[in-house]
């Protein structure tokens, strides 16, 4: 799954075969026909399009190695989902968590490796209540994505904990600060870096895409760690090499994410995992 056109581009050149999903139809397809890769279409804002998404990626593609959960974006006032959560919350993570967790039985048999698109916004922003995930007491914009992102984190973590241990490897990153049209429907002061003066100093989007590119092409446990170690680890740190040097060496990658997110991982995940709402006991296809 990607919002993105770059990594299906990096990943397909290289012969890998990818299934691109998005939200609008014309935009997806192109992106599908201009790689010759097939496409499934899915709105992460309704989570009944998620579950059929799951549904039918797992009677057509028996075999995942990857699942890049790529999509997402900063959005302006609190705004409800037709689930009833708040949409922020749900775009960049109860759906990919959905999907995830409906998948798990490929993934896990697989061994496949699960890559989620976090943000250092997270530490900037992100100050998750258990007890308010919806942001019903207390919402802003730039909190809201940094809450969803830190959730990200967790997720990744607890994925690790509960299924590394049959073969699942995971990882969050943070692709930097790329020259896209992110935030720009938003209120977030973030839309006026991607429109002013700093946006000639952001990275392209094909280098944002490479980090999520050598994840997905590299070996998890010698190119990089899987988040079964200190906290949350899989995120390269911002001394990683270029993507050239990164595929010559076989030294595994330092964590950066703090130990302090072991134990908010394990208490985050179970309070997850229970809702009823997003549960995979509550997942099937409608």
């Amino acid at each position: 799954m990607t919002e993105s056109a770059q990594p299906p581009r990096a990943l397909s050149a290289a012969g890998d075969r990818v299934v691109v999903v998005g939200r609008s139809g014309q935009k997806t397809k192109a992106i599908a026909g201009e790689l010759g890769a097939e496409y499934l279409l899915a709105d992460f804002a309704r989570l009944d399009q998620v579950r059929g998404l799951a549904a039918e990626l797992k009677e057509k593609y028996p075999r995942i190695d990857v699942l890049a959960n790529n999509a997402g974006g900063i959005m302006g006032r609190r705004g409800l989902t037709a689930d009833g959560h708040e949409k922020t919350f749900q775009v960049n993570h109860l759906a990919p968590f959905v999907l995830t967790t409906l998948l798990l039985d490929v993934l896990v048999e697989c061994k496949a490796r699960v890559i989620n698109t976090s943000s250092a916004a997270n530490s900037f922003f992100g100050r998750l209540d258990i007890d308010d995930l919806d942001a019903e007491k207390k919402y802003g914009t730039n909190r809201a994505y940094g809450n969803a992102k830190l959730a990200n984190i967790l997720f990744t973590k607890e994925l690790e904990r509960r299924y590394g241990g049959q073969g699942l490897t995971t990882a969050a990153f943070h692709p930097g600060g790329v020259a896209t049209n992110f935030s720009a429907e938003s209120n977030s002061p973030m839309r006026f870096a991607y429109k002013g003066i700093v946006r000639r100093f952001m990275l392209t989007p094909e280098q944002g895409a490479d980090t999520l590119v050598w994840l997905a092409t590299t070996r998890p446990g010698t190119d990089w760690i899987s988040g079964r170690d200190r906290g949350l680890t899989g995120f390269p740190d911002s001394t990683m090499p270029s993507a050239r040097s990164r595929r010559q060496t076989s030294r595994p990658t330092t964590p950066v994410w703090p130990g302090r997110y072991g134990s908010a991982a394990r208490r985050w995940s179970a309070r997850s995992w229970q809702d009823s709402r997003v549960s995979p006991a509550n997942t099937a296809p409608v």
